[in-house]
Parts: structure tokens; C-alpha cells; sequence
């Protein structure tokens, strides 16, 4: 897809500069530079929802695994008993 933009002409020409040095066009490199900041962005918004969940998880009172799944065990065995043999 094709898309025009209005550069600084100073970062323009330091583009241009910068993707002849490597041998690459300067749509690869601004395709490089793009990718690289979305995936930024989607780096960002992930740990801000994780601690978004974790603050979630720790004002309702959360409680570690380990903890929830011994409770769940105790529970399974005082209901069900052990059945060895």
C-alpha cells in the first residue's frame, strides 16, 4: 500500500543517509522503524493490563496458586476421602 507523508527534511535526509549506509531502500527502513514502535506500543499496553489485573487481583483479596489449589485439594479429600488399593 502506498502512503505519502510530510517529513522534516533534516530527518528526511538523515533517513536517507542512514538506509544508504546499510544498503537498504528508505521504505525499509521506515517499514523497520514502524514495525518496531507498534510493537512498542503493544509492549506497553500489555504490562499496563497486567498490572491493571494484578492490582485488581490483590485488592480483591487474590491469593497465590499454590495456596487455592492446596484449599482445593483439602476440600476434594475432606468430601471424597482417600480411596488407596
Amino acid at each position: 500500500m502506498k502512503a505519502t507523508f510530510d517529513l522534516d527534511a533534516d530527518l528526511y535526509r538523515a533517513v536517507r543517509v542512514e538506509a544508504a549506509r546499510a544498503d537498504r531502500s528508505v521504505r525499509e527502513v521506515v517499514e523497520e522503524a514502524l514495525e518496531a514502535w507498534l510493537a512498542r506500543a503493544e509492549e506497553v499496553e500489555d504490562r499496563e493490563s497486567a498490572a491493571a489485573a494484578l492490582a485488581e487481583y490483590e485488592r480483591d483479596g487474590g491469593e497465590a496458586a499454590g495456596a487455592w489449589f492446596g484449599k482445593l485439594a483439602a476440600e476434594t479429600k475432606s468430601t471424597y476421602g482417600t480411596k488407596r488399593g
